[in-house]
């Protein structure tokens, strides 16, 4: 267990799930073309990927992503390839998976699973993303922006917000990354990255509360 686990109060916790509850975006699983794993610190993503795979939702897995300052210790030969092999052991086949790990963003993630899909001839129409809990809005917003025409359906471990905090054991880095997530969903619609989702005024209270109590290491820069 980190030393971070215990180091948020009751009140940075309540802001904290409302910024949890409406990064997610509430889709129900059904079959979808393909999938996409996007690559992160979390393997909870691969686990999950494996088992809507055994469930019969895609008969094609892409798993995306390379390293960032977050992965490069925990995934050393990339989070694409740690993910695989994941899900290799989870009785996926090597034959569904597609494998892309150069990604360094959200953006490239769709892009460049885009392009692989393409190299062997899948032009999806319907596309499940498999990613952390609070990226799921993020996610979605950006893959609209890069990929029209393709209808989106976000897929993530169905954990409460207490339970996913015990799954990471960094209690600072999940506030940093849900406060990071929420300012690119508000920031990133300007820049042309990703479609405008609208954020309701609790949601953006809780954010600005966060970021004057320090969770900022996620943030980008000015």
């Amino acid at each position: 267990m980190s030393d971070n686990q215990h180091t948020i109060t009751d009140d940075q916790r309540h802001r904290a799930v409302r910024i949890w509850d409406y990064h997610q975006m509430q889709h129900q699983p059904r079959p979808v073309d393909v999938a996409i794993g996007l690559g992160s610190h979390d393997l909870g993503v691969a686990t999950h990927s494996a088992g809507l795979y055994r469930a019969g939702l895609f008969p094609t897995l892409v798993f995306t992503g390379g390293n960032s300052p977050t992965t490069a210790r925990v995934f050393p030969r990339g989070e694409a390839v740690h993910f695989r092999e994941h899900a290799l052991g989870l009785g996926v086949p090597a034959e569904a998976i597609l494998l892309e790990p150069n990604a360094g963003n959200t953006g490239q993630n769709i892009t460049l699973s885009r392009q692989i899909l393409a190299a062997v001839g899948i032009t999806p129409a319907t596309v499940m993303l498999i990613c952390k809990p609070y990226m799921e809005r993020r996610s979605y917003a950006t893959a609209r922006k890069l990929w029209p025409g393709v209808e989106f359906l976000c897929a993530s471990e169905p954990l409460e917000f207490d339970e996913y905090l015990k799954s990471i054991g960094d209690e600072k880095l999940v506030l940093d990354m849900l406060v990071g997530d929420l300012q690119r969903i508000i920031e990133y619609p300007k820049l042309g990255f990703a479609t405008e989702q609208e954020v309701p005024e609790g949601v953006r209270d809780a954010y600005e509360s966060l970021v004057r109590d320090g969770f900022t290491t996620r943030l980008i820069a000015p």
